[in-house]
């Protein structure tokens, strides 16, 4: 069989438009079960590799999907589409109205999916028992350093003791496993990765670090300054033995390796460096109601204006179907001719 060099199968690239049932699939034969939904693109943090310490322009109130908008959506990908995970996002996915209701609507749909939520974790402490009891099922949490300074410097605010105290609140509330998505900042990032693998094992979360992407509001990302994945792995080697996880990988972006020998293990989520388009399982959708078959999508497909002007969900479902059909090979970083999207992940959704 002939396959590309992200090694996906040449042969199956059909002609003509996606089809009308069946699973959300592309030409390539990759099947999208993991719906990524960005609740807003607001925030209350002000990441240096996310946006500008001003801010952004936030979407207007009337282009962000109403709860009812969202819940159709919903509905129409998990009845109709075959979605068996769905992930809230942001921005700031607390800063959402109505988390709660759309949370338990989610977990009201047939067949019931896995519901989980990234979130920077600053107000979390006082949200998960409500999420848990809504119906969320575990949380990622972003947090780059535990170094009180690092992070001030990193989010622009030092709201630190917040997402320890989240962290530690949505592992009473059992939203577990309670994992930490890790981007490293290139100055003090090796220093960050060895002190937030030993915060994760005394805590039982589960660290995820996170190659840096070219999503940055200002467009300054430089190949040459990011911690790849293999530099994040010798880093963590000068202090623990890693050993291959041997379970299979499936879908999971993450590479795992057992720390020490133990149940513990890390990941390691090398975005740039190793592709792998190959196993992608997700599409998007954005605050206003924009689906995007990858991350790193120059197009979109608007299922708002559907909503609003009256379509049925055979029309939505289409629309949705025909997005995920036109899907590229992989999201070309590595390619020279790669364009950054201009929407950066504060707006697209993690």
């Amino acid at each position: 069989m002939t396959v590309t060099s992200l090694g996906l199968p040449t042969v199956f690239r059909p002609v003509g438009a996606a089809p009308a049932s069946g699973p959300l699939i592309d030409t390539f034969g990759r099947v999208a079960t993991d719906l990524r939904v960005s609740l807003t693109d607001r925030c209350n943090l002000r990441c240096t590799y996310c946006m500008p310490a001003e801010g952004l322009d936030w979407l207007a109130t009337e282009q962000v999907l109403s709860t009812e908008e969202l819940v159709r959506l919903l509905r129409i990908a998990v009845t109709r589409l075959g979605i068996t995970n769905v992930r809230f996002t942001g921005g700031e996915p607390l800063l959402a109205k109505d988390l709660d209701r759309v949370i338990a609507a989610t977990a009201a749909l047939r067949p019931r999916p896995q519901i989980a939520l990234t979130t920077n974790g600053v107000a979390l402490h006082r949200r998960a028992q409500a999420l848990a009891e809504a119906g969320l099922d575990r949380v990622n949490v972003s947090l780059d350093t535990v170094d009180a300074t690092h992070f001030a410097a990193i989010t622009r605010r030092d709201r630190l003791d917040d997402v320890i105290a989240g962290l530690a609140a949505a592992q009473r509330a059992g939203l577990r496993p309670v994992k930490v998505n890790a981007v490293l900042d290139p100055q003090t990032g090796r220093d960050d990765v060895v002190a937030l693998l030993k915060f994760c094992l005394q805590h039982d979360y589960q660290l995820r670090v996170i190659e840096q992407m070219p999503l940055d509001a200002g467009h300054s990302w430089e190949r040459g300054s990011v911690l790849t994945a293999a530099e994040i792995l010798e880093t963590l080697r000068g202090h623990f033995t890693l050993t291959p996880d041997t379970a299979p990988r499936g879908s999971a972006p993450a590479q795992l390796w057992r720390v020490d020998g133990g149940s513990a293990t890390v990941g390691v989520i090398a975005s740039v460096s190793e592709a792998f388009c190959a196993a992608c399982d997700r599409t998007r959708l954005t605050a206003d109601g924009q689906v995007r078959n990858c991350l790193f999508a120059t197009r979109e497909t608007d299922l708002r204006a559907l909503l609003r002007d009256g379509s049925d969900d055979d029309a939505i479902e289409a629309a949705w179907r025909s997005a995920m059909w036109q899907k590229a090979a992989g999201h070309g970083i590595n390619d020279p001719s790669f364009v950054q999207p201009a929407r950066p992940m504060s707006a697209i959704g993690g």
